[in-house]
């Protein structure tokens, strides 16, 4: 068998990226889509590092392929690399004073309505070039992203830690009542669920942390909501509102913080117990040192975030 020096220097870049993706993917299939090179590529590339190392890479399954124990060594070893080497070509763009960079967020609709491109845009006004990819997923996935390295900076709503994840800024994020301007609910400072009965109310799906906590508060008090307007789509929600005079929705101060602003919508204080119960989190990765550019960012974010127009 090979020595250890010679076997680290034969695992090339390139192999290690193939293995990296089938790692991420959970197939050669979805790799090769991925990285736009043939299977039978990626599949000799990941023979002969089983064949260098001796040791099986993956355990192949009907439903994909799973790293082995060496396998998710290996990956931890291929992820490092792959950070690295990113961090060495950023910081010495970095030396140009920020000219160049590239930052890659995700975030749950909520924030990507107009949350974070404003914030990208301000960012952009200072930093001209600084490119952004902004993905936008539901919580769970944002928080595989971040784990998977597909992403640098992760903005999303989380009830529970997730092993891996940094949380880098954490902040409660209490649902609120939403409404048109004028509405009757707009006189009171705080109401309750059981007002809300009396008024075609449109809701966001049930895999979403919002309508997570309404139904678990309405579920304690007993309360039976038959939502006018059920969608996926959080602008939906809101077009609901501009074109039902009474109709009113429940979302996080910093989805409509903006449209607050412009006086296009008003919300109310919602004062049932539990629906607070959740937070805004920024995450990355654990353990990772990110680039010049992502860090000035993740600095700007969090000073946004702590800001609080309502």
């Amino acid at each position: 068998m090979p020595t250890p020096p010679l076997i680290a220097r034969q695992l090339q870049d390139t192999a290690l990226r193939y293995f990296l993706e089938v790692v991420r993917s959970g197939s050669i299939r979805e790799a090769s889509q991925r990285l736009n090179v043939a299977g039978s590529a990626i599949s000799r590339a990941i023979a002969q590092l089983e064949e260098l190392l001796g040791v099986q890479l993956f355990d192949r399954h009907a439903r994909g392929m799973i790293p082995s124990a060496a396998g998710e060594v290996l990956a931890v070893h291929a992820l490092k690399s792959a950070h690295d080497s990113e961090r060495v070509v950023h910081d010495i763009q970095a030396l140009q004073g920020m000219q160049r960079g590239r930052v890659r967020v995700v975030a749950t609709e909520g924030f990507a309505m107009e949350f974070i491109p404003r914030l990208i845009s301000d960012f952009v006004n200072q930093h001209p070039g600084i490119q952004f990819h902004l993905g936008v997923h539901p919580p769970a996935e944002c928080t595989r992203r971040i784990l998977h390295s597909d992403a640098d900076i992760g903005i999303t709503m989380s009830r529970t830690p997730e092993n891996g994840i940094q949380v880098e800024h954490a902040q409660p994020s209490p649902l609120l009542a939403v409404m048109r301007p004028g509405h009757p609910l707009t006189r009171f400072k705080q109401i309750s669920l059981s007002q809300l009965l009396a008024y075609p109310i449109a809701l966001p799906e049930p895999d979403t942390t919002v309508r997570q906590l309404f139904d678990i508060a309405c579920s304690r008090q007993r309360l039976n909501f038959e939502p006018a307007l059920t969608s996926n789509y959080i602008s939906s929600l809101f077009g609901f509102l501009r074109h039902h005079e009474d109709g009113v929705t429940i979302a996080g101060e910093i989805t409509i913080r903006y449209q607050v602003e412009r006086g296009e919508v008003a919300c109310v204080a919602l004062r049932d117990r539990g629906l607070d119960l959740r937070n805004i989190e920024v995450q990355t990765l654990v353990g990772r040192t990110l680039p010049s550019s992502a860090q000035a960012f993740l600095a700007f974010l969090k000073e946004r975030l702590s800001e609080s127009a309502v």
